[in-house]
């Protein structure tokens, strides 16, 4: 966190919204907001966009991290504002919560270190986008693309607990091309996609007869996905592929007592669609999936552009302190910066990592003895566990970008959830030539199952071994393994919380979830817009935005 500097006061004070926080859905909705023709001021105390959803240097990073498993904000030793209170509001302090925990940093080299300036390290991979998913069509329709540059994401594979690495058959190419597959399995994969498609042309027909003995049964549909996909006949080794590396479900599908997620077959084929809708979008895109040059927070920035075209204000290094709550309405009417200046406003957006001690502080007797009443009861979801390592040495021979996946029970026994490994080359401008990004996720209950998790894939890829994982003490006894993992040159691993955002007097938005792509993070902004403004369309068609959207594609590099 950077310490705020002097700035001139802000001109107008007044503002339709303030949104303090630039990740991704705070950018979101302050551009959709100026687009519906609202003021706005866009408010962050670090010196860079992107909060939760940035992209950094490797040193700021660390740095990063260490700040926001703080309990308290370091920075924010500032005096209780209540000495502002007037007869109308009261001044309610803010502080931060920690959003992250349990941070592990490991140096095996000092060349990372030696050119930390040369890294851009996405704070919440792995992330990717599906050429056809919700978040692109947004972009292509804003013209928000024309301010980022892609690559693709050149394959895609199934991980064991030996390092071995299968291609991911997701296409008829890949499948005819792919040699660890059986004839039998090859059939019933291009069988299995044709029913698929089958069943998707006859949902959208306008006929709806003419295509009904193509669909899939209601209660089929209505069924487990692993269930109809025992029902095709595929073996484990390709229901796994196509629950855990096309369908992307996090959990078990297989274990009843441990899936917090079951996945039903119409989700699990509304997946498969997004999947191979988005094979072949883009002309020079190799597969479904693309990554950003310089990382994923070039994302957020993109729409705060978009908000500064239309007229938002933006202040970054400005922190925000107190809140001023109405004492009659007990509704939120602005904000006070640090700097001393308040800024006023019906409709606030906070950061996920502010909080407000509940009771309040010195208020009146009887007034916000419960906080929620005002900021509402946030929700957790539980915990993702992220990784993120340096190496020399690419996981497949040839390949500079790839996806790994390890799906559950295949790194040990108890493993319940998929752990998601993305490796990313300096092709992507974000790490210095030579080198390779690799970020691991996995969801998780508490810190040592999601420390197990991580620990478990690392040993499996990486030579150096990680402490702390007995039940995957074996991975490194076959020799030939050995000779082809790469080395650690530096890593961390911590465990981050799955806040979701909440709309009342003051709206909070989400912390980064658990998903490879942003299509719920874009949900969960356009809930909240619509919430606090439920007469105003999110980003209303114009002429221009369908022309961008017919015209323009996707600046993805061969």
């Amino acid at each position: 966190m950077a310490e705020t500097t002097s700035y001139l006061p802000i001109e107008p004070t007044n503002f339709d919204l303030i949104v303090v926080g630039t990740g991704l859905p705070s950018s979101i909705i302050a551009a959709a907001a100026s687009a519906a023709g609202k003021s706005v001021i866009h408010l962050d105390s670090n010196p860079f966009y992107g909060s939760h959803f940035s992209s950094l240097p490797l040193d700021d990073l660390t740095s990063f991290l260490h700040s926001q498993s703080q309990s308290l904000d370091p920075n924010l030793h500032i005096p209780p504002p209540q000495s502002n209170d007037t007869d109308e509001f009261i001044a309610v302090s803010l502080t931060t919560q920690r959003m992250y925990s349990e941070v592990e940093i490991s140096s095996y080299s000092t060349e990372p270190l030696e050119q930390s300036r040369k890294f851009s390290i996405d704070l919440a991979g792995p992330r990717v986008f599906f050429c056809a998913d919700s978040v692109v069509d947004l972009m292509l329709r804003l013209g928000v693309n024309q301010y980022m540059e892609f690559q693709s994401i050149e394959g895609s594979f199934v991980c064991d607990g030996d390092g071995k690495l299968w291609n991911v058959p997701d296409s008829r190419k890949a499948i005819f091309k792919d040699r660890s597959l059986g004839l039998t399995e090859k059939n019933q994969l291009m069988r299995f996609f044709k029913l698929v498609q089958e069943h998707l042309q006859a949902v959208g027909s306008v006929d709806g007869e003419s295509g009904e003995n193509k669909r899939i049964s209601e209660e089929d549909l209505e069924s487990p996905f692993v269930v109809f996909l025992e029902k095709m006949g595929f073996s484990p080794k390709l229901k796994s592929i196509i629950l855990y590396a096309i369908a992307m479900t996090d959990y078990d599908q297989e274990n009843v007592k441990v899936c917090k997620d079951a996945v039903k077959t119409k989700e699990g084929i509304s997946r498969l669609a997004l999947y191979h809708s988005s094979v072949g979008r883009f002309p020079n895109a190799l597969g479904a999936l693309i990554y950003p040059l310089h990382g994923q927070g070039e994302l957020p920035q993109a729409f705060c552009r978009r908000a500064a075209v239309k007229g938002s204000l933006y202040v970054l290094r400005m922190a925000v302190i107190a809140l001023h709550i109405d004492k009659a309405s007990r509704s939120c009417k602005g904000v006070k910066l640090a700097s001393g200046q308040e800024l006023f406003s019906h409709q606030v957006i906070l950061d996920p990592s502010f909080t407000v001690p509940s009771p309040v502080p010195n208020s009146p007797s009887g007034f916000l003895q419960d906080s929620s009443q005002i900021f509402g009861l946030r929700d957790v979801k539980g915990k993702v566990a992220r990784g993120i390592c340096i190496t020399k040495t690419s996981l497949k021979a040839d390949v500079i970008n790839l996806l790994a996946l390890y799906p559950p029970k295949s790194l040990y026994p108890e493993q319940v959830t998929s752990v998601r490994v993305l490796q990313l080359g300096s092709n992507l401008a974000v790490c210095p030539p030579g080198m390779f990004i690799l970020y691991l996720s996995a969801l998780c209950d508490n810190a040592i199952q999601g420390k197990n998790l991580l620990h478990a894939a690392i040993n499996a890829l990486f030579s150096a071994p990680v402490p702390g994982n007995a039940e995957n003490s074996n991975t490194d006894q076959n020799e030939n393994a050995e000779q082809v993992k790469p080395g650690l040159l530096w890593s961390v691993f911590y465990i981050q919380e799955l806040i979701m955002g909440s709309c009342k007097s003051v709206s909070f938005t989400p912390m980064p979830d658990g998903n490879l792509n942003y299509s719920d993070v874009l949900d969960e902004a356009m809930k909240l817009f619509q919430k606090m403004y439920p007469h105003e369309e999110f980003f209303p068609e114009t002429a221009q935005s369908d022309k961008l959207e017919d015209e323009v594609d996707l600046d993805v590099e061969s």
